[in-house]
């Protein structure tokens, strides 16, 4: 059973605007509590009555607001990128952590650390991109190594094993070449190096990678019932298929370039918002942005707060929300039927 399976148009509309001013909230929230709390009236000050001599609002237009924007940016993007792959998949566990995506793009960015030290941010993000598509292209072809062909529980096995060893040998790598300060903050997940710099890559890059995916979210909603349907249909699944993957690709490499590992958010956003709004990708697309929008500034935020003045890893926070959800969905009980 779906919450607000059958509401209106007008429904989902006010669902977004509300999760839309919860996200307004909790950037503003996200903004005034730090290292220092600023009262949310300076914070408003800042934002619209910028004065250069103070110290405040400096601190907040430097650092809190990029860093929030960045948060915003990068939950919406994993969010979207999970939605895609579920749907395209037909399979409940897909998200850009579980099918190894994400451990992709980390692993390219720890090979170019180690060779390529003085790469700049532009670079690191080609080569999150880069990975992600070595990742995606290994998980399809290891779960494409039986007679009955790729099916959705191989591509969630072949998924964790090719992330798993990634995520192994970047370590080893990392050890070895002495960068765990360096990329512990990738393999970690976390938000506080994210200045404007990152705010323009994740804006420029995902772009793209927004308009690709709302424009095959009505073909994505037919593929969900199903290839053959699809097919009869008249639908080209190989080239809807090809799309999806390139907007996961830009969307995952972009959020993985500014905030590394953050695993989870495009596991468990996409099921709250098909049992909130419903099949139709058109609306769950655009909301699990929304919703992957907020799931992350406030994570952030927990983040920065559960253990002060010292910062927790973000990624910790969304694995420690999301592994529960993963196990309920691995026990059948959740996700859809396939």
């Amino acid at each position: 059973m779906r919450l607000f399976s059958r509401s209106s148009q007008l429904t989902k509309v006010l669902i977004n605007i509300i999760g839309i001013c919860l996200v307004i909230f909790s950037i503003g929230v996200s903004i005034s509590y730090g290292a220092t709390t600023i009262d949310l009236h300076t914070v408003w000050q800042a934002v619209f009555k910028f004065s250069q001599g103070e110290q405040a609002h400096q601190v907040i237009w430097e650092l809190r607001i990029p860093r929030a924007l960045a948060a915003v940016l990068v939950g919406a993007f994993l969010a979207m990128s999970g939605a895609v792959m579920q749907g395209m998949t037909r399979n409940p566990l897909a998200s850009p952590s579980i099918m190894g995506v994400t451990d992709g793009a980390a692993f390219m960015l720890v090979i170019i650390l180690a060779f390529y030290p003085a790469v700049s941010s532009v670079g690191l993000m080609f080569a999150s991109f880069l990975g992600a598509g070595i990742a995606v292209t290994l998980v399809f072809l290891v779960g494409s190594f039986s007679s009955s062909g790729l099916t959705p529980v191989k591509l969630a096995l072949a998924g964790v094993a090719i992330g798993t060893l990634l995520r192994s040998v970047s370590s080893i790598l990392s050890l070895h070449f002495q960068l765990e300060k360096d990329i512990g903050f990738w393999l970690a997940g976390g938000l506080d190096g994210a200045g404007w710099n990152a705010v323009i890559i994740l804006l420029i890059a995902g772009a793209a990678g927004v308009i690709f995916a709302l424009s095959i979210a009505k073909s994505i909603t037919v593929l969900s019932l199903g290839d053959d349907l699809s097919t009869g249909l008249g639908q080209n699944n190989t080239l809807i298929k090809i799309t999806g993957i390139v907007v996961v690709l830009i969307l995952t490499g972009a959020a993985v370039s500014v905030a590394g590992s953050v695993g989870f958010v495009g596991l468990i956003i996409p099921h709250i918002t098909r049992f909130i709004i419903g099949t139709d990708y058109r609306w769950i697309i655009p909301t699990s942005a929304v919703l992957g929008a907020l799931l992350l500034v406030n994570a952030d935020l927990i983040a920065r707060m559960i253990n002060a003045p010292f910062e927790t890893p973000v990624g910790a926070i969304t694995s420690i929300i999301g592994v529960p959800f993963f196990l309920y969905l691995a026990r059948g009980s959740g996700g859809d039927k396939k």
